[in-house]
């Protein structure tokens, strides 16, 4: 059968070489579960058991040590390749992509254009939708996630700030039906077309609202402030959102535990390349003025 995945095979060739788990992941620079999961892989797709198991670690069978003496060439030979190619990750140079959800893009598009004009030589592609990229396949280099901190094995997670929301509402919603006091009752409101969506603040729409008085609804959080800014209803809005937005009036203060966190995730195998080095770098600094 063909075999189109190299990496399984680099992982079993160092399990081979190193008799443990654990060493073969520190050789690697990845979490011990990425071995396992790349030999227990390896080994459904060729059919064959290339270990054997035990307290002391993991000893090739006769089909893993032929594995072995394939790859062990094969291994000098990339070792001859890197020496030609040595110093590639040092240049700012080729794709960059960089995944978010669509609601950050106002915040990471000033960032990304600005990195983009001191290295011209690189090309951003911005990926903003509900897809959840996948860093460790090469779908993306920087991921800026909101919410629960991410937990992928062999990504580097760092918070990068937190986001502030408030309840607000356009000028002419105020006109219309005043200013938001106790009774909820009175004012419409614009929230989630996912009833059950975990964000901290619409869980309090949902515990303080009734159902019926939310009548506008959408999956699209940019959608929700248009709605909004369009006279709709009362919505939750990112301070930093609000700023930008002078018709907007602040009907409630944010809440501490309306506040989102926003993580910036990498992959260990590409964290320490130039230019993903360089743009993580540009964000912390850019997120350090964000509301």
């Amino acid at each position: 059968m063909d075999i189109d995945n190299w990496d399984e095979i680099r992982t079993a060739y160092h399990v081979a070489r190193l008799g443990t788990v654990s060493g073969a992941a520190e050789a690697l620079g990845v979490h011990h579960a990425t071995v396992i999961r790349h030999v227990d892989a390896l080994e459904e797709r060729l059919g064959v058991k290339l270990f054997q198991r035990h307290a002391r670690g993991y000893t090739p069978t006769e089909a893993g040590q032929e594995l072995f003496q394939v790859a062990q060439v094969t291994a000098e030979q990339f070792g001859q390749l890197a020496g030609r190619l040595r110093g590639q990750g040092a240049a700012m140079t080729g794709e960059l992509a960089v995944t978010t959800v669509d609601s950050l893009t106002p915040l990471l598009v000033p960032v990304l254009a600005g990195f983009q004009n001191d290295h011209p030589d690189i090309s951003v592609r911005l990926l903003a939708d509900q897809r959840l990229y996948r860093l460790e396949y090469g779908e993306a280099h920087v991921a800026v996630r909101a919410g629960a901190q991410p937990d992928e094995p062999d990504n580097i997670v760092q918070k990068l700030a937190v986001q502030s929301s408030a309840l607000f509402a356009d000028r002419s919603y105020v006109a219309l039906h005043g200013m938001l006091d106790e009774d909820v009752t009175a004012h419409r409101f614009v929230g989630p077309a996912d009833e059950a969506h975990r964000a901290p603040f619409n869980r309090w729409l949902r515990a303080n609202v009734p159902a019926q008085r939310i009548t506008f609804r959408s999956g699209d959080a940019r959608a929700c402030v248009e709605a909004v800014t369009a006279g709709a209803g009362i919505g939750f809005v990112p301070v930093w959102r609000a700023r930008l937005l002078p018709d907007l009036v602040e009907m409630r203060p944010p809440q501490e535990d309306w506040d989102v966190a926003l993580w910036l995730v990498t992959h260990v195998d590409l964290h320490r390349t130039a230019k993903v080095q360089a743009l993580t770098a540009r964000l912390k600094e850019a997120a350090r003025d964000w509301p």
